[in-house]
């Protein structure tokens, strides 16, 4: 079937085969199954079979709820010069993302995510992750300290690690991280596998 044409973001609809094979393409890096992404965005099995096969067409608030599903945005979609292999991603272009006053979080790892998802976390003496712990999802989390020393408290009990230690934790499992100490410190969080956008 030749593709059809295909109108920007301010349009109604979208649709076209290799659009269609791009949603294919992120659904099967993250491993799930037609029936999965379509509970997830949520649009029915059927319709998002014909999507993938450039048969039908997808609204821009359909195709938003399929890339969260996927946890990548809607522009990764529509971008044609994605293409698996190394990417290299500066330390000042790293995309930052949300953290709470005298912390910053950056994102390592390149959505789609494949197996594994990697931040790195900046703290501020003082500083943590906010006042409450909280949980992601059910996956091997390990938190590796590149300089300086934090605290993790982990379910309620205090684990105090300086640059080079590592501990490994299920992200369903209660955790906040603090800096307690007078020099900024610097980590890594590795998370296998991804935790649900």
């Amino acid at each position: 079937m030749a593709d059809r044409p295909t109108q920007g973001p301010a349009g109604d609809f979208t649709t076209d085969t290799a659009l269609g094979a791009r949603i294919r393409e992120y659904r099967m890096v993250r491993r799930m199954s037609l029936r999965a992404l379509a509970e997830a965005a949520p649009v029915s099995p059927g319709f998002l079979s014909q999507l993938e096969r450039g048969q039908a067409n997808a609204s821009i608030g359909t195709l938003r709820r399929i890339a969260g599903a996927l946890g990548i945005t809607v522009a990764h979609l529509f971008d044609q010069d994605s293409a698996p292999g190394p990417r290299v991603t500066r330390r000042a272009d790293r995309p930052m993302l949300h953290a709470a006053p005298g912390s910053r979080k950056t994102l390592i790892s390149h959505p789609p995510f494949r197996h594994v998802e990697v931040y790195a976390g900046e703290f501020d003496p003082g500083a943590s992750t906010g006042d409450d712990a909280y949980t992601h999802g059910d996956s091997q989390e390990i938190l590796l300290v590149i300089s300086g020393a934090v605290r993790l408290e982990l379910d309620g009990r205090a684990h105090d690690l300086e640059a080079g230690d590592s501990i490994e934790y299920r992200t369903s499992v209660p955790h906040r991280v603090a800096n307690i100490h007078d020099t900024a410190a610097e980590i890594l969080w590795i998370i296998s596998p991804p935790t649900p956008a």
